[in-house]
């Protein structure tokens, strides 16, 4: 019967409106709902106590409030928090971790059940890809770890957001977005946008339409100062290379005065570490209002890459900072667990193959960008 019915995971507050005009209802009701269900972690009709009982009855037959399954919940001894979440049964399955920190809780979230981009380093993308994530499917991993979280006694839940985790989010533009209005909205998380970040490889068409959209931040993966070397660890660069990729990235920040954009280099040994590099990296993020976060490569079975040595990172992270860039090295946070950058696979039943289904992925995306902004 769920099949039939709308799931209210799935609307942001604008199509919750929507919804309930559609049903002979007043808008303002999507603001009770909203409030039930992400502020206090309601799910049942019944419990929405300030709702007409003929509305709650009415609900029960036209909506419902479906959750991913949870399918394990582990914890690493440093106090990261991982959840791997079933979509389709036991085909397909995405994780979400919680890095928890003094003042801040940070959740990563996927968007897409594996990852069509293929880059050399992720683990991620040696499972394949089956689909997008729904919205729904994004905003529940935010509702159960925010709400678990609450129930273990920790009253401001998750703070930060970042879609760092399996999949692209560019390349899932509609559901992402719709998700981002959720986060943000006063009556459901209310986070700050400064505190949401989308994470992307380069899809510099939603790059161009994110800036006109929203004004979450904005973290690049870029991994290599030169196309050549990018080309082989991020492919997407073959489609967008890096002197357009980094043109999106000054109009982001400069049209609406934003703050900077952080720029995620993985440290691989021997491949991309050395401080030729770094000045090739200094030269090319010159005039860009930028973060820089050096990620130490964290390994996974068959991985193809070693992690430098700490002393070659904090050389190449010396010079960077030297010449007046930003720059961190991220402590690696939940390795004991899988739950690491990089590491994240979920469980997925590749439908497709790969390249094809990057290039049909990218052409449909830009279509729809094109169409959009015409």
């Amino acid at each position: 019967m769920s099949e039939t019915r709308t799931n209210l995971f799935d609307l942001d507050r604008t199509a919750m409106e929507a919804f309930f005009v559609a049903i002979g209802e007043k808008p303002f009701r999507a603001k009770q709902v909203l409030q039930w269900i992400h502020q206090r972690g309601v799910t049942d009709f019944d419990a929405m106590t300030d709702l007409a009982k003929s509305l709650r009855a009415r609900l029960k037959e036209l909506a419902t409030v479906d959750l991913p399954e949870v399918a394990i919940d582990q914890r690493s001894r440093d106090g990261t928090r991982k959840w791997l979440l079933q979509m389709d049964g036991v085909e397909n399955a995405v994780e979400c971790v919680l890095i928890p920190e003094d003042k801040r809780m940070t959740l990563c979230i996927s968007s897409q059940v594996g990852c069509t981009l293929n880059c050399s380093f992720c683990s991620t993308a040696k499972q394949g890809f089956n689909r997008n994530l729904s919205t729904a499917e994004i905003i529940g991993q935010l509702y159960l770890a925010h709400h678990a979280l609450l129930a273990d006694g920790r009253d401001g839940g998750i703070t930060n957001v970042v879609m760092m985790g399996m999949g692209e989010p560019l390349l899932n533009y509609e559901a992402v977005m719709r998700a981002l209005n959720i986060m943000c909205d006063d009556f459901a998380y209310g986070l700050s946008k400064r505190r949401v970040t989308i994470s992307t490889a380069g899809v510099v068409p939603a790059i161009r339409r994110l800036h006109e959209d929203t004004d979450v931040s904005l973290a690049v993966s870029l991994h290599a100062p030169t196309d050549e070397l990018r080309n082989e660890l991020v492919p997407l660069n073959r489609k967008y290379p890096i002197a357009e990729l980094l043109d999106a990235c000054r109009d982001y920040v400069q049209e609406h005065n934003r703050r900077r954009i952080t720029f995620e280099y993985v440290m691989l040994k021997g491949v991309n570490d050395s401080l030729d590099h770094a000045r090739q990296l200094v030269k090319l993020l010159r005039g860009i209002p930028s973060k820089l976060n050096l990620i130490p490569f964290n390994p996974y079975p068959h991985a193809l890459y070693e992690c430098s040595d700490p002393a070659t990172i904090d050389r190449f992270r010396d010079h960077v900072v030297s010449k007046g860039i930003v720059t961190v090295t991220r402590k690696t946070r939940g390795d004991d667990i899988d739950a690491a950058c990089g590491q994240l696979v979920g469980r997925v039943k590749d439908r497709s193959r790969r390249s094809q289904k990057h290039q049909i992925s990218i052409q449909n995306l830009t279509g729809t960008i094109h169409h959009a902004t015409r």
